[in-house]
């Protein structure tokens, strides 16, 4: 089930005399258990950390994703951010030059989450941002993984963002099973990144699509349990971190949850590189322990996101900027600027950049589209700021920037 990398690094912790023997001595319950004299650490005051975080982790994540099944402390690891969880899991369930499975637009930086040191491809299924999101989305799935494997490229595992970034939607429930149903058909991982599971607020859609957990529905009946790993965290990255529930993102914490014995065990050989500090992980546990705070910290961040979304969205309404809507969730809107693309004859993404560096000139910074999607002119826009720097920023390149371009047709 794992890659031959990964069994590798699972076997490094049953080298003979290379780890150290858990000290299992108490004087109460085991008295006649081993001491070691072999481990480095400050023995009386290991239990007043070593269990912590994982035990508020798997309480908080119970809180929010509803699993169907109690999250144990046990399945969780712990990191130092998404992004090392990402290329642990790229080491330890591919091989080389194997390709993940990715519906687009998507976050542009897996490519380098999973590819800089894991050296996995990620294989992209184009889709329109509403077809990612219906039962669809399988066919374009499997059209990809076809296309893959002529081409040399075996796939191990599929990787979905729920809630979405770019498009900051919520994926149906029927839409996962379906999603469940094609892992477990072709043996393939399903990794499911939910960084942005608390970060669900009231947008005033009606229609909108609440979030469902992966662990809320992968019964046994739908996938083998030991195929679905989630991703949690307080950031995504070591550098130029995201900071999705608890605006935290200097903690650089990250967690794999997945009931698979043998890919948490490889992934604790390697976590000796990705190790979080005590600092942060005494920090992250003292505050998921505080209910009270999670509870209001919650509920302040929803009601904050919900009046930003509405005035970013307001905005383009009323310039006619079309976006995609039906948005509940994350930070994001994702707008199509394609209209405005500068410099006509010119490489279409050559055009996209040009008008990125026109923003960039004006003082306002989105993040060309092009690593999100297939089409150029997509561009991600991020309204999780207070009301008045959002406000600027919107009439810095909406209200003058942009129609400057259109009608001087540069």
């Amino acid at each position: 089930m794992l890659s031959s990398r990964g069994n590798k690094k699972a076997e490094l912790m049953n080298i003979p005399w290379r780890c150290a023997p858990p000290h299992t001595y108490d004087k109460e319950m085991n008295p006649a258990g081993l001491i070691s004299f072999g481990t480095a650490e400050h023995s009386p005051m290991r239990s007043e950390i070593a269990n912590r975080l994982p035990n508020a982790v798997a309480s908080h994540l119970n809180n929010i994703l509803k699993p169907l099944s109690s999250i144990d402390p046990e399945t969780v690891i712990i990191a130092s951010g998404v992004t090392a969880i990402g290329n642990m899991l790229g080491l330890t369930l591919a091989e080389p030059s194997d390709g993940i499975l990715v519906s687009r637009p998507v976050y542009g930086r897996f490519e380098l989450d999973y590819g800089v040191e894991a050296d996995i491809q990620i294989v992209y299924a184009d889709t329109d941002p509403e077809e990612a999101f219906t039962p669809a989305v399988v066919e374009k799935y499997e059209v990809a993984l076809k296309r893959a494997q002529k081409q040399g490229i075996r796939i191990r595992a599929m990787l979905i963002v729920n809630p979405h970034n770019p498009v900051g939607r919520c994926y149906p429930t029927e839409t996962l099973k379906e999603i469940l149903r094609f892992c477990h058909n072709r043996r393939l991982h399903l990794i499911s990144d939910e960084v942005y599971a608390s970060c669900v607020f009231d947008s005033g859609d009606p229609k909108a699509v609440p979030f469902t957990s992966a662990l809320a529905i992968s019964t046994p009946g739908l996938i083998d349990p030991n195929l679905v790993h989630l991703l949690y965290g307080f950031s995504k990255a070591s550098s130029l971190s995201t900071d999705p529930d608890f605006a935290s993102g200097g903690l650089r914490l990250g967690f794999l949850v997945t009931a698979n014995a043998p890919l948490r065990q490889a992934c604790k050989a390697i976590l000796r590189l990705h190790s979080p500090s005590t600092a942060s992980t005494t920090i992250a546990a003292t505050l998921l322990e505080d209910q009270a705070f999670v509870t209001q910290f919650t509920r302040k961040s929803r009601l904050s996101l919900a009046s930003t979304y509405r005035i970013a969205t307001s905005t383009l309404d009323q310039e006619g900027i079309n976006y995609v809507k039906g948005g509940n969730a994350g930070f994001f809107v994702y707008i199509d600027l394609s209209p405005y693309l500068p410099e006509p004859g010119r490489p279409v993404q050559e055009r996209e950049f040009a008008l990125a560096q026109r923003f960039l000139d004006a003082k306002v910074f989105l993040h060309p589209g092009e690593e999100h999607a297939r089409e150029a002119g997509w561009f991600r826009l991020v309204f999780a700021h207070d009301e008045g720097t959002l406000r600027v920023g919107l009439g810095r390149y909406v209200l003058f920037y942009v129609f400057q371009i259109e009608i001087q047709g540069s």
